[in-house]
């Protein structure tokens, strides 16, 4: 069972959690000196880590946050603060009336492990440790295969894949690693295949291909030196059953099971995170609210482009934190 009551009482409502690139410099400062279970998450984390994780959240500097090692578990803190702070200012409630299945939880790459923390899948302890250990598995694939992420805004994904595919014929590695909505899709590969793939990709009409400040090429088989090293710490780390489905990054279906859950948390890491149909399935289930909990509002944005009409939130201070509680027993 999720220890966050209120996402029972959300109904018809997606709470989606976002990934690298969403940190910033003071992401759950406010939080933390508003709630004190927020502050005592952010100390959790310090132990666990070993460094002062709270400071480098708070203060920076952000070239240390943004390290692929340090903003996973920075991430999934931040989250969780806010998702306890959520829950404390909830309080006890009853039992939820909303019918059954009409919550879910999904988060883009990272964010899938904070989405199984909320979801009650994954205590917050084994998912601090198991995301710590992917952010070291991930910086020491980059470090050794450098490669490139880019985001191409103006084409579809289909018409990106086969662009990709046709410039790398020769050699290079360059796919698709996030269709993030309708217009913005990321690729991902080795330096000589992303260099092809972004000039080809120009001349085919995209309206901008814009490289990422990142130093790995996650999401593309150049994170696949670490794949068996990461599914045995998946396996290795304790799971149960979501209390809420999980849409699952590289499916773009509820999962449920663990089984398949561990299986979609190690695909991944080196497949595409289909959140545009990801959201799509949501909209199709009947899910009119998207809730954003983590800094910044970049799934947000995305789900804009998705879906004008659906109703989007984000939840990233303690201000927002009492106007979504709030929200719920109006």
């Amino acid at each position: 069972m999720s220890e966050f009551n209120f996402i029972h009482h959300s109904t018809e409502t997606a709470f989606l959690f976002p990934g690298q690139a969403s940190q910033q410099v003071g992401m759950g400062r406010d939080v933390a000196s508003a709630y004190p279970i927020a502050r005592q998450t952010f100390e959790e984390a310090d132990d666990a880590v070993g460094f002062g994780l709270t400071q480098l959240c708070f203060e920076g500097p952000e070239d240390a946050l943004t390290d692929t090692i340090n903003v996973q578990p920075a991430l999934l803190t931040t989250c969780v603060a806010i998702l306890r702070a959520l829950e404390h200012e909830f309080g006890p409630r009853g039992p939820a009336s909303g019918r059954a299945g009409s919550c879910f939880v999904a988060g883009h790459s990272l964010g899938e492990y904070t989405a199984l923390v909320a979801a009650g899948s994954l205590t917050f302890a084994d998912g601090l440790r198991l995301v710590r250990e992917r952010g070291r598995l991930m910086k020491a694939a980059g470090e050794q295969n450098p490669g490139l992420m880019a985001a191409v805004l103006g084409l579809e994904e289909a018409q990106v894949a086969a662009v990709c595919a046709d410039a790398t014929s020769g050699g290079g590695i360059a796919q698709v690693a996030n269709d993030n909505c309708p217009g913005q899709v990321v690729i991902s590969g080795d330096l000589a295949g992303m260099e092809a793939a972004m000039a080809a990709l120009s001349a085919a009409g995209a309206r901008k291909v814009v490289p990422l400040a990142v130093s790995i090429a996650a999401h593309s088989p150049l994170m696949q030196p670490v794949a068996d090293a990461l599914r045995q710490a998946i396996d290795a780390t304790p799971m149960t059953s979501p209390a809420v489905p999980l849409i699952g990054n590289t499916s773009a279906q509820p999962l449920t099971d663990v089984n398949a859950i561990r299986a979609e948390l190690a695909a991944q890491l080196t497949g595409n995170v289909r959140w545009t149909a990801s959201m799509q399935w949501l909209l199709a289930a009947g899910i009119t609210r998207f809730v954003e909990i983590g800094p910044g509002d970049v799934l947000s944005g995305l789900m804009r482009r998705i879906d004008r009409q659906a109703q989007r939130e984000t939840v990233s201070s303690a201000e927002h934190v009492q106007a979504y509680v709030a929200s719920l027993s109006a």
